[in-house]
């Protein structure tokens, strides 16, 4: 990956709705080099999918959670239960498992305490934990989804 590369990955992660003309232009390409190079990094996995980034409080998803998770067993077994039913709920945006004092991490969205109240029923009624913390957001800071792409 050279340093044009980086920098259609930069267009592209601000807006992936420009033309490929438009995302040439701002890299110093023309259009057909430039379409060459997008399709080699999404064949390359380097692009993963192109989407539209959606404001949760517009459509009544106000309330952000953390969840850590905690549990006493750390078999293969309950780890894929424990995967394959987290990674199906739809407020689940993202799902990481930890290294330190809590086992997995969580970021959920739902529409208010009562979403957040069957969700959290919902997930520990999946497996057995040993502790789940829910911490609120009060307020967006910074959101990106934009990666810092290394020069």
């Amino acid at each position: 990956m050279d340093a044009i590369d980086r920098k259609i990955l930069g267009v592209l992660q601000n807006d992936a709705s420009l033309s490929v003309a438009d995302i040439g232009s701002k890299v110093g390409l023309s259009s057909t080099p430039c379409w060459k190079r997008i399709q080699r990094l999404e064949a390359d996995g380097v692009i993963l999918r192109r989407v539209a980034l959606v404001d949760q409080d517009r459509v009544g998803l106000g309330i952000s959670v953390f969840v850590s998770v905690e549990t006493g067993d750390h078999s293969q077994e309950w780890l894929e239960r424990f995967a394959k039913t987290v990674g199906a709920m739809p407020e689940v945006m993202e799902f990481y498992r930890m290294a330190g004092d809590v086992d997995y991490m969580l970021r959920v969205v739902v529409p208010d305490m009562p979403g957040y109240d069957a969700f959290y029923r919902r997930l520990i009624a999946t497996v057995p934990l040993k502790n789940v913390t829910s911490r609120f957001a009060m307020e967006k800071i910074k959101s990106t989804t934009a990666l810092p792409i290394p020069a």
